[in-house]
């Protein structure tokens, strides 16, 4: 469990550390537009490194979200079942998303691999753009394991989360 208490840990400080970076990168931008003159020209790189890294932000939280059971679902259904009926039905629901996820990083993995081979570019960061599609591939990873940890019992994704520290209660 340390290697998982670890793993919550760099993500959520990736998590918030991306976060901030957004933040300040778009208001240094505004900043620049408002006041730079000529100078808001040389920071049109902002725009799309904050898109960029609002994608990582939504795909590196996949895991977390589903950890603490903040993904969208019909609760309704699941919680009238009898016990011996939902506890095989969970266990399924989790099979599939495994499968799911492990397929989505099988095809992510392909993607990343043929968009690398093409040469192609962001147009103002010049980054290779297939490391910005290594964001889905690494977010299906962390969801998968999710989905496989609370196959085999390990975490209780359907109970109520703890609070975070310093999270209202």
């Amino acid at each position: 469990m340390a290697a998982l208490a670890l793993l919550r840990r760099v993500e959520r400080t990736l998590l918030v550390t991306i976060f901030l970076t957004m933040v300040g990168l778009f208001f240094f931008s505004v900043l620049a537009r408002e006041f730079g003159g000529s100078f808001a020209s040389r920071v049109a790189w902002i725009e799309e490194a904050v898109r960029l890294l609002n994608i990582f932000l939504v795909f590196l939280g996949l895991g977390l979200a589903l950890e603490r059971g903040l993904h969208v679902g019909i609760d309704t259904f699941r919680d009238r079942l009898p016990d011996r009926l939902r506890r095989p039905l969970l266990k399924v629901v989790d099979l599939c998303g495994v499968l799911f996820s492990a397929y989505l990083v099988w095809l992510g993995v392909g993607l990343v691999r043929f968009v690398l081979m093409t040469g192609q570019r962001s147009p103002t960061l010049e980054l290779p753009m297939g490391w910005i599609y290594a964001a889905p591939v690494a977010g299906f990873a962390l969801l998968g394991l999710r989905f496989a940890l609370s196959l085999f019992g390990v975490i209780d994704r359907f109970q109520p989360a703890e609070p975070l520290v310093g999270e209202a209660q």
